[in-house]
């Protein structure tokens, strides 16, 4: 039980920043994303912030990178190198992490090193964002399989979408994890909603015993 937890998803675009902000909100955790690349349109702990967030939760981010793009290629542009050094849990806790992209998505070209291998590293669970539409299966079922392959633990699953029952049952029966309950959509998303939807839906109860976020 690290008392951290890991926000990854088997897509870019998913939801994890709103999972994950809705989580620290509800949790009493503190929100960090390591890596932030692309920030004309904001960024995502100035998103977590107007989810209900505390700003003395939000931990600034190891790199800001102004690039909308996988972190090795905005870091290439800028001519910065992601340093391991830069990249270590911070000690704050209960910490809620997102991570940048999906969990192959790279933060250096040559030698290769992946979003997974830094999960690797922190060794604190994941807890894996999945879609509950068309191709979920397939994707939540490989983000599963190369989660074990490297020995990284996995908490659980958190679906984002309209509710589609088969799909929220066959994925945590075929790998075998829990699924702490699906995100629908919110039509007018701020934090009050957020905080009411998580509420809701999600086992905020078995999240936190799960990952041994204790205050």
């Amino acid at each position: 039980m690290s008392g951290a937890l890991i926000v990854s998803g088997t897509d870019t675009g998913i939801g994890k920043t709103v999972v994950a902000a809705g989580l620290a909100a509800a949790l009493g955790a503190y929100y960090w994303k390591a890596v932030q690349a692309g920030i004309e349109d904001g960024t995502d702990a100035g998103e977590a912030a107007a989810l209900g967030v505390p700003a003395a939760h939000i931990l600034p981010e190891a790199y800001r990178l102004a690039l909308p793009a996988s972190p090795h290629l905005a870091a290439e542009r800028e001519g910065v190198t992601l340093e391991d050094a830069r990249l270590g849990l911070p000690p704050a806790r209960p910490l809620i992490v997102e991570g940048a992209g999906g969990l192959m998505v790279p933060l250096r070209r040559d030698p290769p090193y992946l979003m997974i291998d830094l999960f690797l590293r922190w060794g604190a669970p994941v807890l894996l964002v999945a879609r509950t539409s068309l191709g979920t299966i397939n994707h939540s079922l490989l983000s599963i399989e190369a989660l074990r392959a490297r020995g990284i633990p996995i908490a659980g699953l958190l679906f984002v979408g309209d509710a589609h029952p088969d799909n929220e049952a066959v994925i945590p029966a075929i790998a075998g994890v829990r699924s702490f309950g699906r995100l629908p959509h919110i039509e007018r998303l701020d934090a009050a909603s957020l905080a009411r939807t998580m509420h809701d839906y999600i086992d905020l109860d078995g999240v936190r015993a799960a990952t041994g976020l204790t205050q």
